[in-house]
């Protein structure tokens, strides 16, 4: 069946599509120029600030209301600073100390920053509730697990980011807190009854929807009691009935990204999970990261060709296009490019923000001139690597990286030739290996441990010191390397 144009042109104006390097191709662009929402920018978009701002440019020279969306969580969820590390803590940090304001002066520092580069909608804050210890993928991403901590966070990450002129999108909706598996890669279910959503992941999104919010982004998680047998981003229940009528929210749904074996998955395809997220309710649909012309308007034909066919009714695809341009319209009047309005620079705020955060058992200064031993362990896709630990700050100070799994405290210690050990890593209890490697060494030699992953109870007996960072940003590493009298380069 021939594809209408005018189908075609609307349907793109649902889409936030993506490229590789500091460049658009001109496939990119020419679909911009004919009604494309925008795109979705990855670390590999990004190799300086500089080469974004001007790439940012070069999208709004083609069409002004153009929507430039990224994932800047601050933490260990970073596209700005993916080379060397955000410079602010992220949510787990800033649930710790539990200040509402310098969540939001946080959050308008990092709305400044992106403003400045040209990026206008942030697909952040995270506002699940990580009640799942081992979650594998929200983790410190997370205010924290206590739902009245989340939710005031929340609304005043949201405050931050937009007055900034930067639209801000809370998520994942209705909450991927409790999961213990990863969307990328499979769908996860969360089999609670509605009463439990209510009192445990909604209330943040409640918050959010106060405090304003410009988007909400939908999870690529199955909640029987609410979604049936599909992804909250496929069911009317979700999106509809409770996000907007229940929840009052009427700004833009996002989706997660399509490509997600919890959306691609569960439909078939990225262009059937396109139709199936615009007919529950979604308005701006995430393709993903590895788009090329032909997905895109293979994503945009299968739409228009659903509209034909009488599968995703017409007014539903004029009534997500026309909130988007509602979207786009307000980053364009709010748009902010000036520095941030505190009395402190941004990276001063958030190394005080990260020194608030910390914790500290034990006497850490009193290991002197230690072997720094960076545990090398996998990463989630969003979060993507992050290597460096404590070197930007060590000096003279030796660190090696290994795999717990291919070491041993034996081999470590001689490695050591007398000197003290700080073990880092995030998540150092929840591998056996890490786990049993740190109790090891803390039973026989002294060590500090730096744990800059999601909290836990666990001390490996015998322990000099046991530092909390609540995550691995740049501004944690620092801090985290001045407590243990580490001297800045």
């Amino acid at each position: 069946m021939t594809v209408d144009p005018g189908l075609r042109r609307l349907a793109l104006r649902t889409l936030l599509a993506a490229f590789p390097g500091a460049s658009a191709p001109d496939w990119a662009l020419d679909l911009l120029a004919d009604g494309l929402a925008g795109f979705t920018l990855f670390g590999t978009n990004v190799p300086s600030v500089p080469e974004l701002t001007r790439l940012t440019a070069r999208l709004r020279s083609v069409r002004s209301d153009v929507l430039v969306a990224i994932d800047e969580e601050g933490g260990d969820v970073t596209r700005l600073g993916h080379r060397t590390g955000s410079p602010y803590p992220g949510n787990s940090a800033l649930g710790a100390v539990d200040d509402v304001e310098l969540t939001r002066q946080v959050y308008a520092a990092m709305g400044h920053d992106l403003a400045a580069a040209g990026v206008n909608l942030d697909l952040a804050p995270t506002v699940d509730v990580n009640t799942a210890a081992e979650n594998p993928i929200i983790g410190t991403r997370s205010f924290g697990a206590d739902p009245a901590l989340v939710a005031r966070h929340s609304a005043a990450a949201i405050e931050g980011l937009q007055s900034a002129g930067v639209a801000a999108c809370a998520k994942h909706f209705p909450g991927h807190g409790g999961t213990v598996t990863d969307s990328h890669l499979e769908l996860p279910t969360i089999d609670e009854p509605l009463a439990v959503l209510r009192e445990r992941d909604l209330p943040p999104f409640a918050a959010a929807v106060a405090a304003g919010t410009r988007a909400v982004m939908s999870a690529h998680i199955r909640v029987p009691a609410l979604t049936g047998d599909g992804p909250a981003t496929f069911s009317r229940a979700a999106l509809e009935d409770l996000l907007r009528t229940a929840y009052g929210f009427g700004g833009v749904i996002v989706t997660d990204a399509l490509e997600m074996r919890g959306a691609a998955g569960a439909a078939g395809g990225i262009p059937q999970a396109a139709v199936a997220a615009l007919a529950a309710g979604a308005d701006l649909l995430c393709i993903g990261a590895l788009v090329d012309r032909e997905l895109v308007v293979a994503v945009a034909d299968h739409v228009a060709l659903a509209v034909t066919e009488k599968q995703l009714p017409r007014v539903r695809l004029e009534q997500a296009a026309e909130r988007n341009a509602e979207l786009a319209g307000w980053v364009a009047r709010a748009r902010i490019t000036g520095p941030v309005a505190t009395s402190v620079s941004g990276r001063e705020l958030g190394i005080a923000a990260a020194r608030r955060a910390l914790l500290v058992e034990g006497e850490p200064g009193a290991l002197a001139d230690p072997l720094v031993v960076q545990l090398v362990t996998g990463h989630s896709i969003a979060e993507g690597k992050i290597p460096w630990g404590l070197r930007p700050f060590l000096g003279r100070i030796e660190q090696i990286d290994v795999l717990a799994a291919e070491v041993t405290a034996d081999e470590l210690v001689s490695r050591a030739a007398g000197r003290p050990i700080v073990l880092v890593g995030r998540r150092v209890h929840q591998a056996a290996a890490s786990r049993d490697l740190a109790e090891k060494l803390s039973a026989a030699w002294p060590t500090a441990v730096v744990e800059m992953g999601w909290p836990s109870s666990w001390r490996p007996e015998g322990v000099r010191a046991f530092l909390v960072t609540h995550g691995a940003s740049l501004a944690s590493a620092g801090v985290a390397a001045d407590a243990l009298g580490f001297s800045r380069p």
